[in-house]
């Protein structure tokens, strides 16, 4: 009985301590008032300059001339002396050193690069404010304004500005000159190079909003209205706040006046009346122009979208959305964007997010650091919940050169910046304040702990906070694991009950789960489970039953979420493939990506991401049946067929001979969320499933047939019309099929690209973690049978056309437009 009450009284507190949100996503536009002038073009970049690039006399008339965002490091070449480490991954259970080859990508992002941009700003005149602003710089910015140092910062992850009104001439040009340092051993995967998010320079009048000082919330939520609470922070005299609120359709919903300029700024409580509620489902976002006036003149103003929700965390049932219980259907997704590095692409990141929509996931964990801007935006707008994490480092270290370094100085700095900046979105759910973070050991730990979890409760009261904790055993006996807000648990599933009976909070996070491993196309005989398996050819096998030493497959963690209430839901790890932590080949090589995503580098669905999808999506059929049908030299041998369905059974068929019916079961975990016929005998031909309900009525079928030699290249654009704004971008899956329309599911065939018209060729990626060719290069080989080219639209509309040629084949060719 103390035990419960214990738990009770933690969700009351919960509850006192305001995790009830309603949060906006703060976009600042250009207006009247203020104006804010992005920095892309017209950069100049080199990695190559000894000596310091700051002066206003310098030359960089060779230097290359590219667009921001920027990594310099995705353009290769793949080689493992770039970052190769000889270490002990204490997380992974290791104890002796090793040579890691590929852990960081095996991409040269090491060393210093150089950034400068000449610029004139019309709209600043002397009176005025000016703040410089990185979403982002990788890694240790040295920044100079006109031959003068003007600040620099730490956390390459980091937002942060600096205030230029005294260091920026008006009307003439200025040099802004930007250093970055990229040391070795700074990272456990690759963390890309270079201006790698949006640089922008605001100019304010005197009287203004303070940067990132606005904060809505709605403290009362009813079906018949909801109360809009903005706290504004400002500088000036005579000033007051006028706020207009409009809904989606743009009408004008609420409004609100205040001439009260407390010490701490402008406080308003607006009253919206039948407010639509944010959720997954229905990411319904109102919009908020909140304008500063001194004596009726107009001097600031901030436009921001936000969404109404309620959030709660209650011991034993767990987290609901809006009044209801809601488990997180999460995926962990580090920064990268495949064959575009880390350089920022909300086009990039838009086709991720519907990947995952379709995936039926409803949920983000920014591993391990803070989120761009541009991500949260597309969550708020498209759905889906957000944990936005903050370190992977604390004061202990995991790497030489890692974020240890700056806590003492950055760590409050980092994690203001970050509240600040994005807490207005609904998205965001959860706050994390560290992953894995060895100070899970000792006293220390729980004071540090402490101290940045009360950074989050200060800034903003109305989320939790939590950790990612692989060390559990330890988090339970040290008191560290009850210290947080939710104890979140990085696998470790047998340890999921001790756990709960441990900590008083009443509830577990699975903060990061499974990591099974796998290579999309690529089957593996004999079927059967294992760890730390590995093969020749540096690939996994897709039938989805190998994992990590630390790791599990995923059929283990959807029993602890679907038959324990008090878990309340996962983040797995990953959605996709990211460069770099090529587990279980991080000691090989050519091995340089992951193998955790449940889509591939290229964003080309796993077969694990249909068996995810069978759980996730319950607005869709799945019937997903694995291999693929191809196997010369396999006649008569055993090719067990698995089949991922949200359907409990099915028959399978082998050229018309039934294999007999299917039935999930709780024999296993696997038999019960898969259907697997372990003992097919392989036999070229169609294989075919047919999918019963309860009745055993049949109610949907799905083929896969033997595929002859490849002879024509078929091209699918993931959008055929883009926005030609030099930045969007057209996915095209490309893949071969024999004379007959199959598709040749172990075509290798190399492949060459041209794009003409208003577009321009940017990059192809085919999934294979072993592949060494250059992304941006026009010509790849076919992995598994498919790959995927990134056209890329110019500043100018007109139609685009891609075509892509291999040798022996039918060529391929898809028109695309370019609109403004």
């Amino acid at each position: 009985m103390k035990k419960m009450n214990n738990k009770l009284l933690l969700a009351s507190v919960i509850l006192l301590a305001g995790f009830l949100h309603v949060g906006c996503s703060s976009a600042k536009m250009g207006s009247a008032a203020s104006n804010t002038t992005v920095l892309n073009n017209n950069w100049k970049f080199s990695n190559t300059v000894n000596g310091d690039a700051y002066s206003n006399n310098f030359n960089d008339d060779a230097w290359q001339t590219v667009t921001v965002p920027h990594d310099w490091a995705i353009y290769g070449p793949f080689d493992k002396k770039w970052d190769m480490q000889k270490v002990a991954i204490v997380q992974n259970g290791e104890t002796e050193a090793s040579e890691k080859t590929g852990r960081t990508g095996a991409l040269p992002h090491i060393g210093t690069g150089w950034y400068r941009n000449t610029f004139t700003l019309p709209q600043f005149k002397v009176g005025k404010k000016a703040l410089l602003v990185f979403d982002g710089a990788m890694s240790e910015p040295q920044v100079y304004l006109n031959g003068k140092k003007i600040g620099q910062w730490g956390y390459g992850y980091s937002y942060f500005y600096i205030d230029i009104t005294n260091d920026i001439i008006a009307g003439k040009e200025n040099i802004l000159a930007v250093k970055l340092t990229n040391k070795e051993y700074s990272s456990r995967w690759y963390p890309g190079a270079g201006l790698y998010r949006n640089v922008s320079i605001v100019v304010k009048e005197p009287e203004s909003f303070e940067q990132w000082g606005t904060y809505i919330t709605t403290p009362v939520i009813t079906k018949s209205a909801a109360t809009i609470n903005i706290k504004a922070k400002a500088t000036g005299n005579t000033i007051y706040m006028v706020t207009t609120i409009k809904d989606a359709k743009g009408k004008v919903v609420a409004t609100g006046t205040t001439k009260d300029f407390a010490t701490k700024g402008f406080e308003q409580n607006i009253t919206v009346a039948n407010p639509n509620l944010w959720s997954p489902e229905t990411p319904y976002l109102y919009t908020a122009t909140t304008q500063l006036f001194a004596d009726s003149t107009l001097k600031d103003e901030e436009i921001t979208k936000f969404g109404i929700r309620e959030i709660k965390y209650e011991a034993n049932k767990g987290f609901s959305l809006n009044g209801k219980i809601t488990k997180f259907k999460g995926v962990c997704l580090h920064h990268d964007l495949g064959p575009l590095g880390t350089a920022v692409n909300k086009a990039a990141m838009r086709r991720q997010l519907t990947i995952l929509k379709d995936l039926g996931c409803n949920a983000i964990r920014s591993s391990h650091n803070m989120p761009s801007f541009e991500q949260l935006e597309l969550a708020d707008e498209m759905g889906f919940m957000f944990l936005a994490e903050s370190f992977d480092e604390w004061v202990k270290p995991k790497v030489e050169n890692g974020y240890h370094r700056f806590f003492d100085e950055y760590a409050e700095k980092d994690l203001v910046n970050l509240i600040r900046a994005t807490r207005n979105h609904p998205c965001i759910v959860m706050w994390s304040s560290g992953n894995e973070v060895p100070d899970q050991y000792g006293a220390e730990g729980i004071v540090r702990a402490k101290f940045l979890q009360d950074i989050f409760h200060r800034e903003d009261p109305t989320r939790p906070v939590t950790v990612g904790m692989d060390q559990v055993k330890q988090t339970m006996q040290s008191g560290f694991g009850s210290v947080l807000d939710i104890p979140g648990l990085n696998y470790r599933v047998h340890l999921y009950e001790e756990a709960y009976k441990s900590f008083p909070q009443g509830f577990i996070l699975g903060s990061e789960t499974a990591s099974t491993v796998s290579s999309r196309g690529i089957y593996k005989f004999p079927v059967v489970q294992a760890k730390e398996k590995q093969y020749d050819d540096l690939q996994c096998s897709s039938y989805d039953l190998e994992a990590c030493s630390w790791s599990n497959v995923p059929d283990e963690d959807f029993v602890l979420q679907d038959d324990k209430p008090w878990v309340i839901g996962e983040f797995v790890w990953t959605g996709f493939d990211y460069l770099g932590e090529p587990t279980p080949y991080d000691e090989k090589w050519p091995s340089r990506s992951s193998y955790f995503g449940m889509a591939d580098l290229a964003g080309i669905p796993k077969d694990r991401f249909y068996l995810y999808r069978s759980r996730w999506n319950k607005e869709a059929e799945t019937l997903h049946i694995l291999p693929h049908w191809n196997w010369e030299g396999r006649e008569g041998q055993t090719t067990p067929v698995f089949v991922y369905t949200n359907y409990d059974s099915a028959e399978l068929f082998v050229n018309g001979k039934s294999m007999g019916i299917q039935k999930k079961s709780n024999a296993s975990p696997q038999n019960r969320y898969r259907l697997m016929w372990m003992d097919v005998k392989y036999e070229p031909g169609t294989l075919k499933v047919v999918a019963l309900d309860k009745n055993g009525k049949a109610v949907a079928q799905e083929e896969v047939k033997t595929a002859g030699a490849p002879y024509k290249i078929v091209l699918n654009p993931d959008r055929e019309t883009i926005t030609a704004d030099g930045e969007d971008i057209s996915f095209i899956t490309v893949s071969v099929v024999d004379k007959n329309g199959l598709p040749c599911p172990t075509a290798t065939n190399q492949l060459d690209f041209t794009v003409t018209g208003a577009g321009t060729y940017r990059a192809a990626c085919n999934g294979d973690a072993t592949s060494l060719e250059i992304f941006h290069e026009p010509t790849m080989k076919l992995f598994s049978g498919k790959l995927v080219v990134l056209v890329k639209a110019t500043d100018k509309p007109g139609d685009i056309k891609l075509e892509v040629k291999g040798d022996g084949l039918q060529s391929g060719v898809v028109n695309l437009k370019s609109k403004s």
